[in-house]
């Protein structure tokens, strides 16, 4: 069988039970029956345990049996399904996948979006946490006329806003003519020049955890002296009901509803990434709390009506003359 049909069918049955809640395996083998991949075979026994084997190792996903309620099938771990995990991002997009690859006759209908530039260097950089290796990047900031060569310590890997990132870990001991530096450091993949694997060995903290690490921003600044705080938006119209869908961040929760607003409470750490995020949507959305973040969304809503606006005079010179 083809790995790509067996993935197929690896998603198929995460799916299937996770759907189901709990499902015995006549019943998964009934609706096996109803789809195209079975080719009107039933799904044998011994191929079901090896897709389930197949599933732990590969998504981190474990499939469990209640013996005590009629050996129903279920997702062990269904935690690392309902949030920002590596295990739901696989599967959303295999499934995505799985369903596309179906309608491939409507290639010109279905519309995706990709990530930046980069994403060459991202099989190198997994290789590279896999061995627990330092890497040397040459890396080019925006603005800057030369790359700038960096050796560091490959902690983890984020996506955000269609870039990937990684967040690097720089350590350095107290040499007696340097003193000892530690500290991280975000670098979009897009920017880096090049990359390579060095020979030289390291060991992740073993206190460091990545969904922690991130838990108290909006996007991918982290740590740059910003405290924390609650913040109070309020949301216009529909964007309410997209916001109930889609929340900026784990800590948000309603307080308030009106006839046609919602107040959101989020508390995390303001950052420049959650500053323009709220400038994105517009009239739609309208701080609350804390005063002096309203103040600073409101600039930058009139900054940019100032360059419409400067705009307008020109063309209206121009017209004149």
């Amino acid at each position: 069988m083809k790995t790509y049909t067996k993935f197929k069918e690896y998603i198929w049955l995460v799916n299937t039970i996770r759907k189901a809640g709990k499902i015995s395996f006549a019943e998964i083998n009934e609706r096996w029956l109803e789809t195209e991949m079975s080719e009107g075979v039933e799904l044998a026994r011994a191929t079901f345990n090896r897709h389930k084997d197949a599933i732990e190792d590969i998504f981190g996903i474990y499939i469990d049996c209640d013996r005590q309620d009629g050996y129903k099938y279920y997702i062990g771990n269904e935690d690392v399904l309902n949030e920002d995990t590596i295990q739901n991002w696989m599967l959303s997009t295999l499934s995505v996948g799985n369903v596309i690859s179906e309608g491939l006759s409507l290639q010109d209908r279905i519309l995706l979006e990709t990530a930046s530039s980069g994403g060459e260097y991202l099989p190198h950089v997994i290789e590279a946490m896999k061995k627990s290796v330092r890497v040397k990047v040459s890396y080019q900031r925006y603005g800057a006329d030369e790359p700038k060569l960096l050796d560091f310590e490959p902690y983890c890997i984020k996506l955000f806003n269609k870039r990937w990132y990684i967040l690097g870990h720089f350590h350095r001991d107290d040499t007696g003519n340097r003193k000892a530096d530690d500290y991280f450091g975000m670098f979009a993949f897009d920017r880096i020049r090049n990359l390579e694997l060095t020979n030289v060995k390291f060991q992740i903290d073993p206190d460091f955890d990545a969904t922690t690490y991130f838990s108290e921003n909006f996007g991918v600044l982290v740590h740059d002296g910003t405290s924390m705080e609650r913040i109070v938006i309020r949301a216009y119209g529909q964007e309410r009901f997209y916001l109930q869908d889609l929340p900026i961040h784990h800590s948000q929760r309603i307080i308030e509803e009106g006839e046609d607003y919602a107040d959101f409470e989020l508390t995390l750490r303001p950052t420049i990434d959650l500053t323009r995020h709220l400038l994105g949507l517009g009239s739609t959305v309208q701080v609350l709390t804390p005063d002096w973040l309203a103040d600073e969304v409101r600039n930058m809503h009139l900054d940019a009506a100032m360059l419409y606006g400067t705009r307008s005079i020109e063309k209206a010179l121009i017209n004149r003359n």
